[in-house]
């Protein structure tokens, strides 16, 4: 993990200046939104270091995860003059917000303490990694990946909203953008809905003491979406900002240097999906027949 953290940082300080060099150069407005945002970020990503080692809970910035995206695109859109194409991408980025926002809340992510709540398990395993395992080498792992990386990735994912400022009125192009994009919204609903309703049942049946059987003898689910794709939930999630990326194309007539924020999200969900198949593989004997059988995101066909 940390060899993965390590190369993220690495392509989150190249790639947007690659891809800047290569791009038009931002508008005096846009290079306003942008300044006032990365300054926004920053002092998120600050205060969730602050809070995470107060409480010893790294997990702040995934209770922000679906809020600040949301946050970025109307403090944009609001300082533009709520223009409408810029607020047709607010919306569309609030459902999308909306949705995740309670799936979190519903896993226990929230509390009035809002220090507190779980902590995502998979950093437990990350603690152990040589290099890790001291506490200047968690301490930075926590601000430089965990807090820093993170949030600028949130903030970048919802850069292409800048990129639409002074693009004029939304045409048909933007109309059949925000319908895949809700429509990749209602696809990671499902998913995770699935797996929801899958672990709840499996926790009433080892209660009940009743004799598991299929998908709660393995442990883990492989029905509907899942028999399609190991993570049909990270699938959807990875293509809706790809379509967030492509409002800006479809308004500016090309590729541009917002894309960064969607190359470099696909890029964490390699890392955290390996993270998460190595500890499932681990804790249940048929889980590498399934990685053999289904593909990990593009969901098969047949």
């Amino acid at each position: 993990m940390s060899k993965t953290a390590i190369t993220l940082l690495l392509a989150l300080a190249a790639l947007p200046f690659l891809v800047w060099q290569y791009d038009v150069a931002p508008t005096s407005m846009q290079a306003a939104l942008l300044r006032d945002l990365t300054v926004t970020m920053l002092a998120i990503a600050l205060l969730c270091f602050v809070v995470g080692e107060i409480s010893g809970n790294v997990s702040q910035v995934d209770k922000l995860w679906s809020i600040t995206p949301p946050l970025y695109a109307w403090m944009a859109t609001a300082q533009a003059g709520y223009e409408p194409r810029m607020v047709l991408m607010s919306v569309v980025a609030t459902i999308w917000g909306l949705r995740l926002t309670y799936n979190f809340s519903r896993h226990g992510g929230y509390s009035w303490k809002f220090w507190s709540g779980n902590e995502d398990y998979r950093w437990a395993h990350v603690r152990r990694t040589p290099g890790l395992d001291t506490r200047i080498g968690w301490t930075a792992f926590h601000f430089g990946f965990i807090c820093l990386y993170q949030n600028a990735l949130l903030l970048l994912i919802a850069l292409p909203v800048v990129l639409v400022q002074g693009t004029g009125a939304p045409n048909v192009f933007d109309a059949l953008l925000a319908a895949l994009y809700v429509g990749l919204v209602i696809l990671e609903t499902a998913a995770d809905q699935q797996q929801w309703n899958f672990q709840a049942e499996k926790r009433q049946r080892l209660k009940s003491g009743a004799k598991p059987d299929g998908d709660y003898a393995r442990g883990f689910i492989t029905s509907g979406l899942w028999a399609r794709s190991r993570h049909p939930n990270y699938f959807a999630e990875q293509s809706i900002w790809v379509v967030f990326f492509l409002f800006s194309v479809a308004a500016t007539g090309r590729l541009n240097w917002s894309i960064a924020g969607c190359l470099l999200l696909i890029l964490l969900f390699q890392g955290s999906s390996k993270l998460s198949e190595s500890l499932q593989a681990g804790k249940y004997p048929d889980y590498p027949e399934y990685q053999q059988r289904v593909p990990r995101f593009l969901p098969r066909l047949l």
